[in-house]
């Protein structure tokens, strides 16, 4: 048997108790230290009121996002909370005027839907959207994304790790085609922060946005967003509010005034309680260090296929560990129903359309459950359907 150290975690996580969970790239299972967390929360406001906005309150929106920055290879204070990775998308879209030439946006077949809604809607500023298609639904070849990035490009955007397939892109070379032709890079790291090493200033990365509900184990309602350093004084987003201004308490009415650090880009009232949620999470992944996290990563979802070609289930994900993210998806017939079977069994999975049953251990995840889940999986295939 492996030893595997990262098992003691196990009991940290209640959910791991009752349920295989095999569905951390949905939602990652809350620690125990949440709760705690949580009661700080509402004893802070119960015993401070008003007086915790200049306790700590205030600055929360940067010190929790510090805990992303060294999970991301950012420094302190460039990382900074949203209440989620849209409005991270938005802000950095505010940023630029998209009735000038250079209006064009490529995105890609792989991206999530949110990311390319913001685009979209986005056409009736000026903006220019291409999208290079996946020629399969679950990967993309690189070549034709970098032709399509040109000197009427103004930004990039890419899911890092494709939500639907787990396909990993070549982030680097993508960046390195925008830069030169003048384009920036925007990349949603919420499928790769916390499951794969992600060093934004080794990539020369622009921007990236992504949130606290996944792999990072802080539940919903933390969305982060990373600003290159250089960038901060050529950008003014239009997309504001009060945290981004230079001097917020004294209330200046007219047009804003914006902070010389990465409060610019934040907005209105922070989401507090979501921060002390989110705040535990993050600090795990930050304790194990994503390379330790990564290698067993690989390790349990290269055990999968291998389960899944015994038992003679479609594999759809990438064989190649380089280009598969934390995830595994499964082809099969009536994807549907059998994980809702796999559901009643408590073994927490997910589907999708187009794509088939996602499974993610994480580093909680015990070697015996990998066996556990392929077999009721195969159980369920092979019985008679569930009325």
């Amino acid at each position: 048997m492996t030893s595997d150290p990262l098992l003691a975690w196990r009991d940290e996580f209640p959910i791991l108790a009752s349920t295989t969970y095999m569905v951390s790239h949905s939602l990652g299972a809350m620690p125990r230290r949440t709760a705690d967390s949580l009661s700080e929360f509402t004893a802070t406001w119960a015993s401070r009121g008003v007086r915790a906005w200049h306790e700590g309150w205030w600055e929360m929106s940067v010190t929790i996002g510090d805990l992303i920055g060294s999970i991301i290879g950012a420094v302190p204070a460039e990382v900074v909370m949203n209440q989620n990775a849209s409005t991270g998308q938005w802000v950095v879209a505010s940023c630029f005027n998209w009735q000038e030439r250079r209006n064009k946006i490529v995105t890609e077949g792989l991206n999530f839907p949110s990311n390319d809604y913001i685009y979209h809607g986005l056409a009736r500023q000026g903006a220019r959207i291409v999208t290079v298609p996946s020629p399969d639904g679950m990967t993309l070849p690189l070549e034709p994304l970098l032709d399509a990035i040109d000197d009427e490009t103004r930004l990039v955007s890419i899911s890092h790790v494709a939500f639907r397939s787990s396909y990993v892109q070549d982030l680097s070379a993508i960046i390195q085609r925008a830069h030169a032709v003048g384009a920036y890079v925007i990349a949603d790291l919420y499928q790769s922060a916390g499951i794969l090493p992600v060093d934004v200033r080794a990539l020369n990365l622009d921007f990236a946005v992504g949130g606290s509900v996944k792999w990072l184990l802080g539940g919903p309602g933390a969305g982060y967003l990373y600003v290159r350093r250089d960038l901060w004084p050529l950008l003014e987003p239009a997309a504001t509010g009060w945290q981004a201004h230079r001097a917020p308490f004294d209330f200046e009415g007219g047009p804003i005034e914006y902070a010389p650090d990465a409060f610019r880009f934040l907005g209105g009232t922070p989401n507090i309680p979501g921060l002390y949620a989110a705040r535990s999470g993050f600090q795990i992944i930050n304790e194990i260090g994503v390379d330790a996290i990564r290698a067993k990563s690989i390790r349990q979802t290269t055990r999968l296929v291998q389960l899944a070609d015994e038992a003679g289930i479609a594999v759809r994900s990438q064989r190649d560990s380089a280009r598969r993210g934390g995830v595994v998806i499964l082809d099969v017939p009536e994807g549907d129903r059998v994980t809702a079977e796999l559901l009643r069994r408590q073994v927490i999975v997910d589907h999708r359309p187009g794509a088939g049953i996602r499974i993610s251990p994480h580093f909680y995840t015990a070697d015996h459950e990998l066996e556990h889940t392929i077999h009721e999986l195969s159980a369920i295939i092979h019985s008679t359907p569930v009325p």
